[in-house]
C-alpha cells in the first residue's frame, strides 16, 4: 500500500507552503479600503517601487541557488556602490555616464568584499546568514571610518558641498541631483497618468534573463548541486568552496549595481544609514514573496515588491483612517518588515521536517509494500 495524498491534504500543503504571501494577501485587501487611495496611485507607486527596488532583490538569488541561504551581506555591495556615488558627485560627472561609472567604481570594491564575506561564510558552514548579518554590522563600521574620517584626508574630496564644516568627512546628505533619475527618464511613458520607467524596467529585465541563462551554464549547474548537497558535490569534482565563494561576490556585485540605481531614483543619499536596512527589507519582499531559505525564483522576486510594498504605501494612512494615528503605520510596517523574515525561517523549520516526516512514511509504506 502506498501513501498518497488526499485533495484536502494538497490544498492544505499549498497553503502552508504560501503561508506569507496569503498573509499579505489579506492584510493588502484589508488595507487599501481604509486608505482611501485610488486605483491609479497606488499602481503608480507600486511601478516606482517594482523599478527602484527589484535590481537589489534578485541580487539575493544566486546564493540561494548555491545553498547560502538570505545573504544578507549584500549590504556589502550597497556600502561600495554608495562609494561610487559620493566619488563621481565630487568629480561631477553627471546623467548616464554618471550612473555607469559609479558602477565601474563599485565593482572592485565589491568583488574583493565579496571575496573576503565568501571566504569567511565557508568557515561559518550552516550558520550563513547570520554569519553574513554580522559582517554586514562590521562593515558598517570600517564604511564609516572611511567615509566620515578617510575621505577629505586619505581619499581627496575637492567637493566643499560634500565635506563637514571641519574640512574632511562626508555629509550626513549626499545631493543626487546630478544623477537623479536618469536611467528612469531616460525612455519613460505616462499610460493613463502612470509613470513607466521603461530604461530601468529593461535593465532589470536583462537582469532577470542573466539569472535564468546563468542557471543552465555549467557554473550554475554546479551551484545547484553544491546548494543540493555539499559532499556529493565535492565527490563530483566540484570545487565546492570556490563555487559557494563566486556565489557571493556575484551578489555583492549584483547589489552594489542595485544600490546605485535605487538611488538614482530617490535622488538623496542618506551617507550613513541608507545601506544600512536595504539588506533587511530586500530580504523581508523577498520571503513575501513565497521563497525560502533554500528555495527562490524570480516570480516570488515581483509578487513579493508588490505585495510588501502595497503593506508600506496603504498602511500609515489606513492607520490613520482608522484610529486617527498614522504613525501606528509606521511602527505596523516596521514591525511586518522584521516579523515575516522569523515567521518565514520558522515556517521552512516546519516544513522541513514535515516534508522529512512525510518521505519518512513514504519509505516505510513501499518497504512494507514490497515485503
Amino acid at each position: 500500500m502506498t501513501l498518497q495524498m488526499t485533495k484536502t491534504q494538497k490544498l492544505l500543503r499549498i497553503i502552508g507552503n504560501n503561508t506569507v504571501p496569503i498573509l499579505f494577501l489579506v492584510i493588502c485587501a484589508f488595507g487599501i479600503p481604509l486608505s482611501g487611495y485610488s486605483a491609479n496611485y497606488l499602481v503608480s507607486e507600486i511601478v516606482i517601487r517594482i523599478s527602484r527596488n527589484s535590481f537589489l532583490i534578485v541580487s539575493l538569488l544566486i546564493p540561494i541557488l548555491a545553498g547560502m541561504g538570505l545573504n544578507f551581506g549584500m549590504t556589502l555591495g550597497a556600502m561600495a556602490g554608495q562609494i561610487g556615488l559620493i566619488l563621481i558627485s565630487d568629480w561631477g560627472i553627471v546623467g548616464i555616464p554618471g550612473i555607469i561609472l559609479a558602477m565601474i567604481i563599485s565593482t572592485p570594491i565589491s568583488v574583493i568584499l565579496g571575496w573576503w564575506c565568501g571566504k569567511i561564510l565557508n568557515m561559518a558552514r550552516g550558520r550563513e546568514m547570520v554569519t553574513s548579518y554580522i559582517i554586514g554590522f562590521f562593515m558598517n563600521g570600517i564604511y564609516q571610518l572611511v567615509v566620515l574620517y578617510g575621505m577629505g584626508v586619505v581619499i581627496p574630496i575637492r567637493s566643499n558641498s560634500l565635506l563637514l564644516p571641519r574640512g574632511y568627512g562626508i555629509r550626513n546628505t549626499v545631493n543626487l541631483i546630478g544623477i537623479r533619475r536618469s536611467l528612469d527618464d531616460l525612455l519613460l511613458i505616462r499610460p493613463f497618468g502612470i509613470p513607466i520607467p521603461l530604461a530601468t524596467l529593461f535593465v532589470i529585465a536583462v537582469l532577470c534573463l542573466f539569472i535564468l541563462w546563468f542557471k543552465k551554464t555549467k557554473l550554475g549547474q554546479d551551484m545547484r548541486a553544491v546548494g543540493q548537497d555539499l559532499e556529493v558535490a565535492r565527490a563530483a569534482g566540484i570545487k565546492v568552496e570556490h563555487t559557494r565563494i563566486v556565489s557571493i561576490v556575484i551578489s555583492t556585485v549584483f547589489a552594489g549595481y542595485g544600490m546605485i540605481l535605487y538611488l538614482q531614483n530617490i535622488g538623496t543619499l542618506n551617507t550613513y544609514n541608507s545601506h544600512m536596512q536595504i539588506g533587511m527589507f530586500s530580504v523581508a519582499a523577498l520571503l513575501v514573496g513565497g521563497a525560502s531559505v533554500s528555495k527562490a525564483n524570480i516570480r516570488n522576486v515581483f509578487l513579493g515588491v508588490i505585495l510588501f510594498h502595497l503593506m508600506f504605501v496603504v498602511s500609515p494612512m489606513a492607520g490613520k483612517n482608522l484610529i486617527g494615528q498614522a504613525q501606528l503605520g509606521e511602527y505596523f510596517r516596521v514591525f511586518v518588515s522584521y516579523g515575516v523574515i522569523t515567521i518565514s525561517l520558522v515556517l521552512y523549520e516546519v516544513r522541513k521536517k514535515r516534508d522529512q516526516h512525510y518521505a519518512g512514511m513514504q519509505l516505510a509504506a513501499e518497504q512494507e509494500a514490497s515485503t
